[in-house]
């Protein structure tokens, strides 16, 4: 073997290898060489986006799989890691805009070269299951789905409110919307109300909150609330107003009652005012002959769509000049219109008790409405002046000025309500959820056509089954003026399946969650043309392990919960959930740099091109661009994103370094689920440490090609102590696998390797033995983590001669009988002070131990006559007290 580590031609010998006996297919009931069934594992990582590079993200991810599948498969398992594109989606339409190309042109170039990129990486990826969205043979079974779940009125097709771009003629994606404006055409976004398709999630809102308590052990807790938290179930009262409002036609709007929903009925007597959605009926009744609420109620529907907007956004109403009625008290309550009220959720209205709600106290003091205290906390006093939390306790406080209600606590003053609201028919108890049903419509070109035809005669009319998939055409080139399926005339016209005259076919496309809602049973069924997923997906699902980031830990896995409960009770498979256990991986810092203009607008600089000084504690005090000299600004450590300019390309450190170094540094700088905090010299030390690895190999090359069968009763003492250690790190490593805490595995390997170079052994036939099996334990260690050198160390020294493949040999076990100890090392004390040690037999008595220490001649120097007490604890310490 050569003396010096070359990462390319280690990484590319054992890369050629691996492709030589595909060495990553994976088969369903794989048997181990006694024949027996393995136990099965599957492991996945949430499949990328193909945006033309990876990046620090990706490889983290992909990393921590590769790792747990090579620990897992040398551990005798049959693992199953695969791969996809989540290829369908916006910013391929924004790229072939900006370039003039086509988006599957686009994506499916960075699909080649992110491959690559991943070969080069040396993950255990079997590519024979390898799925792209954007191939029909995918997402002819979306379509499948979707009209399946029509014909069981799952999906369902309603107005909908979404952002319209008035210049471009087009709706625009939340993202798409910056300050109230169109991301491309700067046009003032409207809200518009049109026909799109509706997945009925809510239906399963009970299950998938059970389940999160009961199916999900093995997700971090904060996921699971979050999980618990976006489905929102709340326990309350739905009641109306009555009014005696009439519409234009003579009769009451809304037969007279306005709706509201209330987890807080205790507060009823608080109400001051009501707030309606913009498009409320009431609203527009009221905004007929006032010209400034037309123009207010315009403004309000230029703003945001998204929810979390819809919190932080500033709050404004003005008055309808309509009233309602109390329920309880006959008293008229004045109606406003409300930004903040959407018409989306529940009946697009509020009631506001500004003395007990923090929204309701800002809005009622900004426009000098009642503020009506009716709840009290004992020994605390209310002032409108200023909001305080205990307002908004309803744990603590008793009904106050509420009449027949008043000093009933929380539950007791919502039952009485409840009560007296449902006598009156005008109210009921309630369970509400915050989640609402998924739109899956998207007025988009690149993504998978809805199966709906469009017929004069007919109606809406499902694509027959035969007739799957509906193919997207590959030859668009959006311009950004609307989707240009509408001018796609090839697409557009179809004859109506039910009467056989023209028709045209739907042009909106699906979300691209459905895409990812699902994709991981896929895998487990590829080339199946006449299923969805088949037997085979019995075999691996549910999934044993999922691995992705906290981003996706509301939306993707809720989506993905739903789509698998529908395909349960569809017969396709025979489980709940499909992922028993969760990894959200951290986030990888790094450090940003800029320059600011006089107008305060900031320019990003990339760390590798930021010269750095440092004070005498190695603190960075000053940085300039090295491209020219002048100072830059140091701006703090933040997640490495394309807006800050702070990402390092994996694929520039495999060329420097290797990619083992790479997956060394991913898993050593920080446990995997936390953040890692990218380090030029953190790369270095991690090359260096395989540098040394590879001296070690080479160095005792001879020792380990002359090494006989090791005698574990013929060694002497420092090859049993060597051996110990061993094994001491193998027990560590062994356990900190099994947890996933990979940078304590790294940490285990330098351990060990730091034990094997400092072994002062002999020439002898016995310690080539220990050497020789001290190295292989190490190579099979550190194998998960940097498959390429250790594969080819574990050629070069011929290990594979004797255990086969490092791929799959035997994990190795710990040798119970290398662990114990004749002698045993305890740390000596003088009144709590450590002054020294002793070795004494394993099985020296208490008597013995005393006297071992008191003879010690670095204790001797620290008593003073006889001591007063000695303390013995066993197998740790001797503390003698003077």
């Amino acid at each position: 073997m050569q003396d010096k580590y070359s990462p390319a031609e280690v990484e590319q010998s054992a890369q050629q290898h691996w492709n030589a006996i595909d060495a990553y297919k994976t088969v369903e009931n794989a048997k181990d060489k006694q024949g027996r069934d393995k136990k099965k594992f599957y492991a996945c990582s949430m499949l990328p986006y193909p945006s033309g590079k990876l990046h620090m993200g990706h490889v983290r991810n992909y990393t921590i799989n590769d790792v747990m599948y090579r620990y897992l498969r040398m551990s005798g398992y049959n693992v199953l890691m695969p791969m996809g594109w989540d290829a369908f989606g916006m910013p391929a339409e924004n790229a072939a805009m900006a370039n003039g190309v086509p988006p599957a042109q686009w994506t499916y170039s960075n699909i080649d070269y992110m491959k690559k990129q991943m070969a080069s990486m040396g993950l255990a990826i079997d590519w024979s299951r390898e799925m792209t969205a954007c191939r029909p043979e995918y997402y002819k079974w979306n379509q499948w789905m979707f009209l399946k779940m029509l014909e069981k009125g799952i999906i369902y097709k309603k107005t909908g409110t979404v952002n319209w771009d008035p210049i471009d003629q087009t709706v625009l994606a939340n993202e798409q919307v910056i300050d109230g404006r169109g991301w491309r055409s700067g046009a003032l976004i409207e809200k518009r109300e049109i026909p799109m398709y509706y997945a009925k999630i809510t239906d399963y809102a009970d299950e998938l909150l059970e389940h999160v308590e009961t199916k999900l052990p093995g997700w971090p807790e904060r996921v699971r609330l979050m999980q618990a938290n976006w489905i929102g179930k709340s326990t309350g009262v739905r009641f109306a107003f009555p009014h005696d409002i009439k519409g234009d036609d003579g009769a009451l709007v809304n037969d007279g009652k306005l709706y509201v929903f209330t987890t807080r009925a205790d507060t009823i007597m608080g109400v001051t005012f009501c707030a309606v959605a913009p498009e409320h009926a009431l609203a527009t009744l009221a905004a007929k002959d006032n010209p400034a609420l037309q123009a207010f109620i315009a403004e309000c529907k230029q703003g945001s769509v998204i929810e979390a907007d819809m919190a932080t956004m500033e709050k404004k109403g003005m008055p309808t000049g309509l009233y309602v009625t109390h329920p309880l008290t006959g008293d008229k309550v004045e109606v406003w219109v409300g930004n903040y009220v959407l018409i989306t959720y529940g009946d697009g209205a509020v009631m506001g008790v500004p003395a007990h709600d923090e929204r309701d106290f800002a809005f009622a003091r900004k426009y000098s409405l009642p503020i009506r205290q009716v709840i009290a906390v004992e020994g605390k006093t209310y002032s409108s002046d200023a909001w305080e939390e205990w307002y908004g306790d309803k744990e603590s406080g008793k009904t106050i000025a509420s009449g027949k209600y008043d000093g009933l606590a929380y539950q007791a003053a919502v039952d009485a309500v409840a009560a007296d609201l449902e006598s009156r028919g005008v109210g009921q108890k309630k369970v509400t959820f915050r989640l609402r049903d998924w739109g899956i419509s998207r007025q988009r070109y690149w993504g998978t056509p809805i199966p709906i035809i469009h017929c004069p005669d007919c109606g809406d009319v499902p694509v027959p089954e035969k007739d799957l998939p509906v193919v997207l055409p590959e030859d668009c080139v959006p311009d950004g003026s609307g989707n240009p399926l509408n001018k796609h005339e090839q697409f557009l016209k179809v004859d109506c399946p039910s009467c056989g005259k023209p028709a045209r076919r739907e042009t909106d496309t699906m979300d691209t969650f459905v895409d990812s809602s699902w994709y991981y049973m896929r895998y487990t069924s590829p080339g199946s043309n006449d299923a969805m997923v088949d037997s085979r997906n019995d075999y691996w699902m549910p999934m044993d392990q999922y691995i992705g980031g906290i981003e996706h830990a509301v939306l993707h896995l809720l989506y993905a919960r739903f789509w698998t409960k529908v395909m349960r009770d569809f017969g396709l498979i025979k489980f709940d959930e499909p992922f028993t256990n969760l990894l959200t991986q951290g986030m990888v810092l790094n450090e940003t740099y800029y320059r600011e203009d006089a107008a305060g607008k900031k320019t990003w600089i990339n760390p590798e091109d930021v010269e750095l000084t440092h004070d005498e504690r190695g603190r960075p005090v000053s940085a300039i661009l090295k491209a020219d000299g002048q100072p830059v600004e140091i701006g703090g450590t933040e997640k490495m994103s394309k807006s800050k300019n702070n990402g390092i390309d994996p694929q520039a450190q495999i060329d420097q370094y290797g990619a083992d170094t790479a997956r060394l540094f991913t898993m050593f700088a920080s446990p995997p689920e936390q953040t890692l905090e990218w380090s030029g010299a953190g790369v270095e030390g991690a090359n260096r440490f395989l540098r040394r690895v590879w001296a070690f190999g080479f160095n005792n090359a001879t020792r380990i090609a002359a090494a006989g069968k090791l005698d574990a009763a013929a060694l002497d003492d420092k090859q049993k102590e060597l051996r110990r250690e061993v094994y001491k790190v193998l027990q560590q490593a062994d356990h900190d696998f099994k947890r996933i805490q990979y940078n304590t595995v790294v940490s285990a390997c330098m351990k060990m390797l730091n034990t094997l170079e400092g072994a002062k052994l002999d020439d002898s036939a016995a310690a080539n033995a220990v050497i020789a099996e001290g190295f292989s334990v190490f190579l099979r260690v550190l194998n998960p983590v940097a498959p390429h050198i250790t594969h080819v160390l574990w050629q070069e020294l011929g290990y594979a001669k004797s255990f086969g493949d490092i791929l799959d040999a035997e994990w190795p076990q710990v040798d119970a009988g290398a662990l114990e100890q004749s002698e045993i090392k305890l740390m000596v004390q003088v009144n709590g002070k450590l002054r020294g040690d002793v070795t004494v037999p394993k099985e020296a008595d208490k008597a013995a131990i005393e006297a071992a220490a008191l003879a010690n001649e670095d204790v001797k120097k620290f008593l003073t006559g006889e001591p007063k007490k000695v303390i013995v604890v066993p197998g740790k310490l001797v503390n003698i007290v003077v």
